[in-house]
């Protein structure tokens, strides 16, 4: 780590993304204190971990749920046996560990498999059991490392909308590591971008996608939205269109934005085709990019542009 500073709100879903090496998971063991910093603090509920005695520090994890990439659970436990393993080791009695452990089972859809091993569970519902076990003891932070990282698509999306209403209707401070920008665009308020133990670019989830300031922020962003054509297809675009290929950004006020653009376009008698687009929702809001291929005299193409260009970034080909 290196001059690593972040403030992260009580309630927020806060990722923290990078490619591996990045330095991602070992900030996330600072938080919890299984990795000591060299300098620096890290406070947790405003307590600073680094000036608690060793028993004060494990109270304080106890309060800190964690959700692996490999779910790491014991095989030889049922899924039951699997929640209720952190309440026994909080000294919770059996049928009071019980009754928890059936409660969080029920709040992750999983009270039907109470009974059952990991090993005859999907990939999705073993998560879902750890999702499960890091609630028992009703932490106020859950620490997620790559928690998705081994799941398909459609099962990724089941355990980001559980994560979201972990957050929402449990309150809980949720801190998730990931190199998928896709997974920080389904969940997170805010995000912070990592390189070689760095934070170059922290902020609002929107804000970071709409307006990219670092490299590697820029590269996530549009591995995420894909929404500029590739080289090769800019090739198969310019083969196909005759006209004049102009990129338009799509922000939050998209339906605005696409009202003037017809505007333009009519009183210029510019004619367009839509040759690509890519266009997503981040936070609720449309963000990306189309790509229209511009007909008609270039004194008025270039008028559009000139006034696009006054209120926003297009790129012309």
């Amino acid at each position: 780590m290196d001059g690593v500073s972040l403030t992260i709100d009580r309630g927020s879903v806060f990722g923290i993304v990078g490619h591996s090496g990045a330095g991602k998971s070992t900030l996330l063991r600072l938080v919890n204190y299984l990795e000591e910093p060299t300098s620096g603090s890290v406070l947790v509920d405003g307590q600073d971990l680094g000036a608690l005695s060793e028993r004060r520090r494990r109270a304080v994890r106890r309060s800190i749920g964690m959700v692996f990439q490999q779910f790491n659970l014991f095989r030889s436990r049922t899924v039951l046996g699997n929640v209720a393993y952190p309440l026994k080791l909080a000294g919770l009695g059996r049928a009071e560990a019980r009754e928890r452990a059936e409660e969080v089972l029920r709040f992750v859809g999983l009270e039907e498999y109470a009974r059952r091993y990991p090993e005859q569970l999907s990939g999705g519902q073993r998560q879902r059991v750890g999702i499960a076990r890091a609630l028992a003891t009703s932490p106020g932070v859950l620490l997620c490392d790559e928690a998705t990282s081994a799941l398909d698509p459609q099962t990724t999306q089941e355990v980001l909308a559980l994560l979201k209403r972990v957050g929402g209707e449990l309150g809980v401070t949720i801190v998730l590591i990931t190199h998928e920008m896709e997974v920080v665009r389904g969940i997170c308020d805010k995000v912070a971008v990592m390189e070689a133990g760095k934070v170059v670019e922290t902020g609002g989830v929107y804000d970071v996608f709409a307006r990219p300031r670092h490299p590697t922020t820029e590269a996530f962003v549009r591995s995420a939205l894909q929404d500029l054509p590739e080289a090769a297809t800019w090739d198969r675009l310019r083969a196909r269109h005759g006209g004049r290929l102009v990129t338009v950004p799509v922000t939050e006020n998209g339906a605005a934005g696409t009202r003037e653009l017809s505007r333009l376009l009519r009183e210029h008698a510019v004619d367009f085709t839509v040759a690509h687009a890519g266009v997503a929702e981040v936070q609720d809001r449309p963000l990306g990019s189309v790509t229209l291929e511009l007909r008609g005299a270039d004194e008025d193409i270039d008028a559009v542009l000139l006034h696009l260009a006054s209120r926003t970034t297009v790129g012309a080909r």
